[in-house]
């Protein structure tokens, strides 16, 4: 079989998209990269805005301050346990209420469909929420980081969106076998739903561990702090160290503030929050590519 021959003007446009989307990858790529060489160069350095395409005086002495944090190794706990439970709950509900939605059965579906879309433009605000949740006795819980996040309606979209696309044959023929609705769902359903689900738990998931608001607002128990949280104040603390060394111009403080500075406590944290999320995607990248894709094309 012979190889088609490219025409000039196809060669060209090629050689543009390698060029194009090679520079593309690059650009989002760069910030990742501007993060970690600036929290493994020296500190005054960093600060200075110095380092800029490759790291200078090497250290790892930022990633030791983080890590002897007080308290870290439970904000780690609460973190991945929030994630974990939260992306299982999230998933499961959006999965259970998408499918719902799609049954005519369902009574007033229509109504409740409508209900729970509407939250998606209208809230109550910052102040009732709270107010909410001390009423619900959620405050200073673990479970205000999970409850407040089960429903959330663009999900639910997504997974209504993909169920719609699964032939209605599969569903009926297992109901002619005595298949009930839980079972239509958790034997059909779920196992087909694989990319659409994964989709959701990466939104869910990412929401979770970058979550720092709910702690803010619901929590002041110290046992209960988010990674997140805890690494949001641990930077505020850098920034009034760097300040008081600036000000004050002694060696001592000096000193302190070329190995913590502001910014270089900054990169780090950055650095120690995005990279659990940069390992996990991959493992659901190829089911996020076609879950969120499905309904763009119709017929």
């Amino acid at each position: 079989m012979k190889k088609k021959r490219l025409k000039p003007g196809d060669t060209a446009f090629s050689i543009a998209n390698y060029i194009f989307f090679g520079l593309f990858t690059i650009v989002c790529f760069y910030p990742f990269y501007y993060l970690i060489i600036n929290s493994i160069s020296a500190n005054d350095l960093s600060a200075a805005g110095k380092i800029i395409l490759f790291p200078q005086n090497i250290h790892f002495g930022n990633y030791e301050k983080v890590l002897k944090l007080s308290g870290l190794v439970q904000a780690v706990i609460i973190s991945a346990a929030r994630t974990v439970i939260g992306t299982l709950c999230t998933v499961l509900t959006s999965a259970f209420l998408g499918f719902m939605f799609t049954q005519e059965r369902l009574w007033k579906r229509k109504l409740w469909y409508r209900f729970v879309m509407v939250t998606m433009y209208f809230n109550a605000g910052m102040i009732p929420m709270y107010i909410t949740m001390k009423n619900l006795h959620l405050t200073n819980t673990f479970w205000v980081y999970i409850l407040p996040v089960v429903v959330q309606p663009f999900n639910i979209i997504l997974v209504k969106t993909y169920v719609e696309s699964i032939p209605r044959s599969l569903q009926e023929a297992a109901e002619m076998d005595g298949a009930g609705l839980l079972t239509v769902f958790g034997k059909i359903i779920l196992p087909t739903s694989k990319p659409i689900l994964a989709t959701v738990a990466i939104f869910a998931a990412v929401g979770q561990w970058n979550s720092f608001q709910d702690t803010l607002l619901y929590v002041t128990d110290q046992k209960l702090y988010s990674l997140q949280y805890l690494l949001y104040t641990y930077i505020n603390q850098a920034n009034s160290i760097a300040a008081m060394a600036k000000s004050s111009g002694t060696a001592n403080l000096a000193n302190v503030a070329t190995t913590l500075t502001a910014t270089s406590v900054r990169m780090t944290v950055a650095v120690v929050v995005v990279l659990p999320i940069l390992f996990v995607y991959p493992f659901f990248q190829k089911y996020f590519v076609k879950g969120i894709m499905i309904g763009s094309v119709k017929g």
